[in-house]
């Protein structure tokens, strides 16, 4: 299969003149997981994206697949079930890209109301093993001492510090998830395009029976008709809605803007994830996670009604950030300085709800009586005193306590998914997080089956998207460093050093074959490494990389995570691109210049040159 410039000139032909079963507005992780699971059950699918595959949001988020321990500092029991079971899924459906490691919880007892105390982190985090099914294996949780804390990070503040909880996380590769997903969906028969914008609604009557697009490359406009439209646009997601202005459109979003910023390891050594509270008694929490000889952290979490196409890190974004990191580590004196590359990104909340259920439901806190009920039995199983059944019976009888949501602080809208086809006939999907899109996926494709058969007669058997790989991760889950080490040997027989071929066989599963297949059979490109040669050519033939930040930003880490080595090979790979897509004098300056402002952003120049 190749996945490239010239499939997408085919694509959108194929688009132009055949009627699709469905539609999908958006190539985001919401996009990407629904076109998986449309094609692999034989359904006419296209995807449209007026970007890059995941830059709109799905590229921006804090990088992992986590469990939302969080959501149990109000025991919101059912949204913790339903991730941790969901992520255990992910794993296996692509076992290359999230990959275990625990994340350490530190708790101090002198800033006034925390989120949690010694006692209990450990009453959640024991409901939470529960939940993720974890308990007595290796990643069980357990806590540490203040001792056991300082000798693993001694930067971190020793004042009031009480100990620390471990629980299992997974660190993700948000943007390659998106494209892995797309890929497989391509294998199976989609159409993807991007760089593609949806402008309008195609009807019969009043139905939606297709859209109106524009090539954002060539300037062409054309219709593409279906049987059923579907709306995955994240916080887009109003704006494709108000495209019909037949009717009134009731806003569903809420977009909140969330930054991190990345610093050199050396100046901030934090040797596994770290969560802790901001010390700020806003009720609010931040990360700092290790990953390839940086050390990032973040997030913020503040109402966002700007350009959504390109949200900013702000001065008060970095002031807050760096606030929090400086009382958090005190030793560390990071400054704006210090920061090599950052990234902002919008959280498609849905307005007014902060509820479990992936459709739209609002669970709320629980009542204090059952509160009660869960600490008590919880500490009663510790004690041996309640069996397992006993707690389970309690958890599925927590009362709520509902509240109005849509007058909390941002960062306490939780992250529930609506589904919902309007009476135009278009289906939105929305909300939700990355790591319930297989799951919000399916219950869409539900819906379209239906609908299928009912209004057309026509008959799909949908997969078992719990089983079905992504592209890349067709391989046992349980056996992913053995995968690794199997794989990286025939990288090294291309070629490539120790290193080269490990990152490579890590990074992109069994697709790392191809990448070293190509270094097999290829010579360097000037200016590039064998491994980067490899990278580049499968990015441009398999990929569908069409401009250099594609490639530097969302199908690597270049820009965000390997900053030093950025400007010794933008140019190289600026020059193999116009090659390979035959670019103009003209393309070339356009990409050129799109390059360096996506570049000066991540790198904050703007604000650095205020100082």
């Amino acid at each position: 299969m190749t996945f490239s410039k010239k499939t997408r000139e085919e694509n959108i032909e194929e688009i132009k003149s055949n009627e699709l079963d469905v539609l999908i507005i958006g190539g985001g992780i919401t996009g990407a997981g629904l076109a998986l699971q449309t094609a692999a059950s034989g359904m006419k699918t296209a995807v449209l994206e007026m970007q890059d595959f995941a830059e709109g949001t799905s590229s921006r988020s804090t990088k992992l697949v986590h469990g939302g321990i969080r959501y149990l500092k109000n025991f919101d029991v059912e949204v913790v079930s339903d991730t941790v079971s969901e992520r255990a899924v992910v794993q296996g459906i692509a076992p290359h890209i999230p990959k275990p490691d625990p994340m350490l919880l530190p708790i101090y007892d002198d800033e006034g109301p925390t989120t949690f105390d010694m006692f209990s982190v450990k009453v959640a985090m024991d409901l939470y093993d529960h939940l993720s099914g974890v308990e007595g294996t290796e990643y069980a949780n357990y806590t540490i001492s203040p001792e056991e804390v300082l000798r693993r990070e001694p930067l971190i503040k020793k004042e009031g510090l009480q100990g620390a909880g471990i629980y299992l996380d997974y660190r993700n590769n948000d943007a390659r998830l998106v494209i892995d997903n797309i890929k497989k969906a391509v294998e199976d028969g989609a159409f993807a395009v991007s760089k593609v914008k949806v402008t309008g609604f195609l009807y019969e009557g009043k139905k939606i029976v297709g859209v109106k697009a524009k090539d954002l490359l060539t300037g062409e406009t054309f219709d593409v008709k279906a049987k059923f439209v579907v709306n995955t646009s994240g916080p887009w997601v109003d704006k494709i809605r108000s495209l019909n202005f037949n009717r009134a459109v009731v806003p569903k979003m809420r977009p909140t803007k969330g930054v991190h910023l990345v610093v050199d390891a050396k100046k901030l050594p934090v040797p596994q994830p770290t969560y802790f509270d901001t010390g700020k008694k806003d009720k609010r929490m931040v990360f700092a996670i290790p990953r390839e000889n940086k050390t990032y952290f973040g997030t913020t979490d503040t109402d966002y009604k700007g350009d959504y196409a390109n949200p900013k890190v702000t001065q008060e974004d970095v002031d807050y950030l760096l606030d929090v990191i400086n009382f958090r580590y005190p030793e560390a004196h990071l400054t704006i300085d210090d920061i090599e590359s950052s990234w902002a990104g919008l959280r498609p909340l849905l307005d007014g709800n902060s509820g479990s259920d992936y459709n739209g439901g609002d669970n709320g806190a629980i009542s204090d009586e059952s509160f009660k009920k869960l600490i008590d039995v919880v500490v009663q199983f510790q004690n041996k005193t309640a069996t397992k059944v006993e707690v389970e019976n309690v958890l599925n009888h927590l009362e709520a306590s509902l509240v109005e949501k849509n007058t909390e602080a941002p960062s306490s809208v939780s992250r529930g998914s609506s589904l919902e086809q309007e009476e135009d006939g278009l289906i939105t999907l929305a909300g939700g997080k990355i790591t319930d899109y297989r799951k919000m996926a399916e219950g869409a494709v539900s819906l379209i089956r239906d609908l299928l058969k009912n209004e057309y007669g026509l008959i799909y058997r949908t997969i078992d998207s719990k089983q079905y790989q992504v592209s890349g991760g067709e391989f046992d889950p349980t056996k992913v460093e053995e995968t690794v080490a199997k794989n990286m040997k025939t990288g090294i027989e291309a070629g490539l050093t120790d290193a080269e071929a490990t990152y490579i066989a890590d990074f992109y599963g069994m697709n790392s074959l191809k990448v070293f297949a190509n270094a097999k059979e290829m010579e360097a490109y000037p200016g590039l490494s064998l491994a980067e040669s490899a990278c580049l050519k499968y990015g441009l033939e398999d990929e569908l990389v069409l401009t250099p930040d594609d490639y530097l930003l969302r199908r690597t880490n270049h820009i965000l995570f390997q900053r030093e080595s950025l400007d010794d090979i933008k140019d190289a790979v600026i020059t193999v691109m116009a090659d390979q897509l035959d670019w103009s004098k003209e393309e070339k300056d356009e990409n050129v210049a799109k390059l360096n402002q996506v570049v000066a952003a991540s790198d904050l120049k703007d604000l650095k040159t205020k100082e």
